[in-house]
């Protein structure tokens, strides 16, 4: 799955977790290297294809075991027992270039960066925690894919600032400026008709940013749509499995008493709906200024707006 356009977000990347075997094997051209690394209790086979990156295979590995460990905390267990990791070196690029994840009873990410990826592309990269969080949902119909999208969008930024990898305030600098491009436009039939980039990708994160203040709202602060998103995992195999939208949106509402993802479903995924984000971000406290936006805790929906990212054991 096409993740989309690259971020500059700059933060720190926290945690690391054990390489459990390390055994750098070549098979001729072009170079191959493979190894095994923990996730918590899975396990994840690391291929590398290609000319040795300029900051060498060992970063490319704590790149996987930190976007793991991000993802991780999320979920609370990383999203499925195994899974393939193929990364492939190629060009002369400075950067992580994109991603596709494959499911079935055996997953598989594929993500190619360039020759001269810098550390630092590595240390802001979204990329791979984006497609991991993907091992989480069940594999869902074409017209649900903005669901998958969606939810591997907006998990990805939340998880990130959850883990210390990225700044509150960027995070949401990037849905006040990129949250408009998932409303409905001129011809829009709802999620499930209309599957522009845009709607597909930001339409899906719009979903899941209005499912997740909601449940924070009905649920006075105890639950979010990370418990949804768990429940879902747990019910299940994560993409290993093929699941309807039904049982998918009924086993995330079960977890947080309330029926804001099939509510939410019935209002946008068959016909346009827009929901008002200026006010939305007002509420949250998300003000624009000069340069950014600034968080207000003042504002009526700030402690919803800290709790959807602090870290799970931190919540009330």
């Amino acid at each position: 799955m096409n993740p989309p356009p690259q971020r500059a977000l700059a933060a720190r990347l926290a945690g690391s977790l054990l390489v459990a075997a390390a055994s750098l094997v070549g098979l001729g051209p072009p170079a191959r290297a493979a190894v095994v690394l923990t996730a918590g209790e899975a396990t994840i086979a690391l291929e590398t294809t290609g000319p040795p990156p300029r900051v060498g295979l060992s970063r490319l590995q704590t790149w996987v075991t930190g976007a793991a460990a991000i993802v991780r905390g999320y979920y609370g267990t990383f999203p499925v027992p195994r899974v393939s990791i193929v990364i492939t070196v190629r060009g002369a690029g400075a950067g992580v270039d994109g991603g596709r994840t494959f499911g079935g009873t055996s997953p598989r990410i594929e993500v190619e960066v360039g020759k001269l990826v810098s550390d630092e592309a590595l240390t802001d990269d979204w990329v791979l925690v984006h497609e991991m969080v993907h091992l989480a949902l069940p594999e869902v119909d074409d017209e649900q894919n903005w669901l998958a999208e969606g939810i591997a969008t907006y998990v990805e930024g939340v998880a990130r600032v959850q883990a210390g990898n990225l700044a509150a305030d960027a995070l949401w600098q990037e849905y006040f400026s990129d949250m408009p491009r998932g409303l409905p436009g001129v011809g829009d039939r709802g999620l499930d008709h209309t599957h522009t980039w845009a709607r597909t990708y930001w339409g899906g994160a719009l979903y899941c940013l209005v499912a997740d203040v909601r449940i924070h709202q009905q649920t006075a602060n105890r639950r979010g749509l990370s418990d949804a998103l768990r429940a879902i995992r747990d019910a299940g195999g994560g993409m290993r499995e093929v699941w309807s939208v039904k049982r998918i949106l009924d086993a995330g509402d079960a977890a947080t008493g309330t029926t804001v993802l099939a509510d939410l479903y019935h209002d946008m995924a068959e016909q346009p709906s827009a929901p008002d984000l200026a006010r939305l971000f007002r509420d949250l406290g998300v003000e624009a200024v000069s340069g950014g936006v600034r968080l207000r805790d003042d504002a009526p929906l700030a402690a919803v707006r800290r709790a959807i990212t602090a870290p799970p054991a931190r919540r009330p």
